[in-house]
């Protein structure tokens, strides 16, 4: 039996339509107007830019170049950025909002979004004025790309142990090392590259840098071959004694740690966000494939099934509503809270992928519905921006650190 590919990745009308059959007003009764319309230009994006492309940038791993510039067209790229800097200056959840429409219909699209955020933020935060007005603007329209260079093949998330040195020189440092598994790494315009410059310290001699990707020394490997996110590209980033002027220290010399843990909450709201996009999409194309077969009239089996979908993703949706909103009212939110957004989240759109697979049966593992294509999408977001083993720890020691001050 041939299995036709399913009209909303062909009819924006239909996409729009089912997106708002499964929306929950129960998550959006506390949505402001303006993050109500933040929503409605991501989804429409979605709808006539990314979901048409979305199965064909997965079969020949082609960047995704061309959503992410509608993306950018329409300002959703300046979402957390001020006005001063070219942005909007919106809410944490208007950002997750977007997040969100744009992983249920191609996640390899978000995560290239994502990471250009996860590529200014750090600017925004810890950098000065000039740094900002040199490379946020072009970074969150679209015309530079950017980089996280944190993970190395030894040291991932135990940043202490980053082993990329930043040697002092006379006019600034010299950056020798090797960074892995790198976002856009192939083609990145703008790194903020993590090195330490004293090993001994740990994480104390940890600093960063803005490293622009066509200086001398910066070379990078060609993208790896992966299990999903196929639309985004990865790769390795070899810095062979590279000059990094005095002026592209990022906040202070051996201050890098807290620019890591300034950031994270930012960049494990995205991955939260895209394991509920992930979810929600898993979940309307199950509900999509089951209406065209049967009308009105699914069997119970599968009502039951979608029954026990709806709910779990409910909760997600909850969750990370609540954490976005405290954290617009206090940047200073616990690690242990994030954790538990970035950790269910994520959980929830590999579980919802997977249970949307066994739903469809035969037809579960077919390229035509793509549910099979948010399944190996998902699993990365349980191990990117802190794997879920790091979060279940971070969680648990401030469980632990919370019953000690009672005593």
């Amino acid at each position: 039996m041939t299995v036709a590919a399913l009209s909303i990745d062909t009819d924006p009308t239909a996409y729009e339509a089912l997106q708002k059959a499964v929306d929950e007003p129960v998550a959006d009764g506390a949505l402001t107007d303006r993050e109500r319309e933040v929503r409605a230009i991501a989804r429409g994006i979605a709808a006539r830019e990314l979901a048409p492309r979305a199965a064909a940038i997965d079969a020949e791993h082609a960047f995704a170049l061309e959503g992410v510039g509608a993306l950018n067209e329409a300002g959703l790229g300046g979402l957390l950025f001020p006005e001063r800097l070219g942005g909007t200056g919106d809410s944490n959840v208007a950002y997750a909002l977007a997040m969100e429409e744009i992983t249920a219909a191609c996640a390899a699209t978000s995560l290239i979004f994502m990471t250009q955020m996860h590529a200014a933020y750090p600017i925004l935060l810890c950098g000065n004025e000039e740094q900002q007005r040199r490379y946020i603007p072009g970074l969150i329209q679209g015309t530079a790309f950017g980089s996280i260079g944190v993970t190395e093949p030894d040291a991932g998330s135990d940043v202490a142990s980053l082993r990329t040195t930043a040697t002092p020189t006379e006019h600034g440092w010299s950056l020798s090392g090797q960074k892995t598994f790198i976002t856009t790494g192939d083609r990145a315009d703008v790194i903020i590259c993590f090195a330490t410059v004293d090993r001994d310290l740990g994480r104390k001699g940890v600093t960063a840098f803005i490293v622009e990707g066509n200086w001398e020394g910066v070379q990078r490997g060609k993208p790896f071959h992966k299990m999903g996110m196929n639309g985004s590209s990865t790769a390795e980033l070899f810095f062979d004694q590279v000059a990094v002027p005095r002026e592209n220290l990022l906040g202070e010399e051996r201050g890098g740690w807290p620019v890591v843990m300034s950031s994270v909450v930012k960049t494990r709201l995205s991955a939260a966000a895209q394991g509920v996009g992930l979810a929600r999409g898993a979940y309307a194309r199950t509900l999509a494939f089951l209406t065209d077969r049967y009308g009105k009239r699914i069997p119970e089996e599968h009502t039951f099934a979608l029954a026990e979908l709806r709910g779990r993703l409910l909760q997600g949706r909850l969750l990370l509503h609540a954490v976005a909103r405290q954290a617009d009212r206090d940047p200073h939110i616990s690690p242990g809270s994030v954790g538990i957004m970035k950790q269910s989240c994520t959980d929830l759109g590999f579980m919802a992928a997977v249970e949307a697979t066994r739903i469809l049966g035969p037809h579960g593992d077919l390229a035509a519905l793509g549910v099979e294509r948010f399944l190996r999408d998902a699993k990365v977001t349980q191990i990117y921006d802190g794997t879920n083993e790091i979060q279940r720890l971070l969680i648990g020691r401030e469980t632990t650190r919370a019953l000690e001050a009672l005593s």
